[in-house]
């Protein structure tokens, strides 16, 4: 499963804001991590400062180096990956209502999907004591300013691509939308059409109408 690098942003001035909801929880998860409010406070200044460098986010995982007047950094990070029961579930979660293959495709990530994934026992966004990322600097607090300030920019991120949340937790979008055309690929389908690699957005709009189809027929409503 290959990285995926998020290039150096530049810095911003004042407060930064988020129109997702999924950024916005996962923001307060990282409030939860600061040690306290001067931290926090610090840790956004950092995200603004352009002084982190590109975001590495791999499975279950991130590392990003951060600049500041007393040297160079390297801040790292996991989040718990979904099993592979986790993942057939988020899959059916996704394919239960066709709209939400296109919405995820669009940059969104509807709510309903994450309840319904959660009543599977599914969990997307970080709670608790999950956030946590370590620091090559010496402070003694634990998440460090340095980590909030990355933490911090993985929100932005995945503000206007929630792919960025779900490869942190494992999932990567073309396997995702691959699992999905296996789902929804009818029975008799060529081999060829049943494929797992998959990197053709006609490919997974496809999927999604097939999905809305197979919705049809059972509930002619839907």
């Amino acid at each position: 499963m290959s990285a995926t690098v998020h290039p150096r942003r530049g810095a911003r001035r004042g407060a930064v804001r988020v129109t997702s909801w999924w950024s916005r929880a996962w923001l307060r998860a990282v409030e939860e991590a600061a040690y306290d409010e001067a931290e926090l406070t610090a840790g956004r200044a950092v995200a603004r400062s352009g002084r982190i460098g590109g975001v590495i986010v791999d499975s279950g995982s991130f590392v990003a180096a951060v600049e500041d007047p007393r040297g160079l950094w390297t801040v790292s990070g996991t989040l718990p990956v979904l099993d592979d029961a986790s993942l057939s579930a988020l899959v059916e979660s996704v394919v239960a209502t066709p709209r939400r293959v296109a919405s995820l495709l669009a940059g969104d990530l509807p709510h309903d999907l994450v309840e319904h994934a959660e009543q599977l026992g599914v969990e997307l966004l970080p709670y608790g004591g999950e956030l946590a990322a370590v620091c090559t600097c010496a402070s003694w607090t634990d998440s460090c300013v340095h980590a909030l300030g990355v933490l911090t920019q993985l929100g932005w991120l995945m503000d206007g691509d929630p792919f960025v949340l779900l490869q942190l937790r494992g999932v990567r979008r073309d396997e995702l939308l691959a699992r999905i055309h296996r789902l929804t690929a009818p029975p008799d389908a060529p081999v060829s059409d049943r494929v797992a690699d998959v990197d053709d957005v006609d490919l997974a709009l496809e999927a999604a109408l097939r999905a809305q189809r197979m919705l049809a027929e059972l509930d002619p409503g839907t």
